[in-house]
C-alpha cells in the first residue's frame, strides 16, 4: 500500500469536490480546477476530509494510488492558496519586463525574446531582474517557469542565465593555465 496514497486530503469548508468516474472536479475560492486521474479504486468524502481507498492490489494500481491522492491534494492547494515559481535572471544587461500580455526578455541575443502569457497564469516582473510565475494549476506553473528558464539555461563557469530563486549553480573553475 501506499504511504502517501493512505493520507487523506484535509478540505477547507469553501471547496466542493465533484469526482464522475475518472473525472475530477475541484471548485474553491481561486477558480476551477478539472482533471481526469487514472485510479481504479472509490474515492470517498466524510467529514471534510478525503480519502482514496484502493480496491485493486495490483502493481499498476498501487503506484497509482499515491500519484492520485498527490494530484487531487494538490489541485485542493491550488484552489485555496495557489502556487507560485519566482526566476531569477543573472548577468550582464539580462533583464525582464512586462509589455501587455507578454513577457519581454532581453537575454544577450540579437533579439529580444517575447513570451506569451497563457490563460490561467498570473506573470509579473517586480525588478528587471525577478519574474513570478502564479497560477492555481502546479503543473502549468512549473512548466511555464521551466520553458522561461529554457530560453537562457545557467551556465557553470560564470554563472549567467535564468535560475529558479531556490536554486544554486555549481560553479566550474576555468582554465587552469599554463604553467
Amino acid at each position: 500500500m501506499s504511504r502517501i496514497g493512505k493520507l487523506p486530503i484535509k478540505l477547507p469548508e469553501n471547496v466542493k469536490v465533484q469526482y464522475e468516474g475518472s473525472r475530477v472536479t475541484v471548485q474553491g475560492p481561486k477558480g476551477k480546477l478539472e482533471k481526469t486521474i487514472n485510479f481504479a479504486g472509490k474515492i470517498i468524502t466524510e467529514d471534510n476530509t478525503l480519502k482514496l481507498i484502493n480496491e485493486k492490489n495490483d502493481k499498476v494500481s498501487r503506484a497509482l494510488h499515491g500519484l492520485a491522492r498527490s494530484l487531487i491534494n494538490n489541485m485542493v492547494i491550488g484552489v485555496t492558496q495557489g502556487f507560485s515559481k519566482t526566476l531569477k535572471i543573472v548577468g550582464v544587461g539580462y533583464k525582464a519586463q512586462m509589455q501587455g500580455k507578454n513577457l519581454a526578455l532581453s537575454l544577450g541575443y540579437s533579439h529580444v525574446v517575447q513570451f506569451p502569457v497563457p490563460d490561467g497564469i498570473k506573470m509579473d516582473a517586480p525588478d528587471p531582474n525577478t519574474i513570478v510565475v502564479q497560477g492555481i494549476d502546479k503543473e502549468l506553473v512549473g512548466q511555464i517557469a521551466a520553458d522561461i528558464r529554457k530560453f537562457r539555461e545557467p551556465e557553470p563557469y560564470k554563472g549567467k542565465g535564468i535560475i529558479y530563486a531556490h536554486e544554486s549553480i555549481r560553479r566550474k573553475a576555468g582554465k587552469a593555465g599554463v604553467k
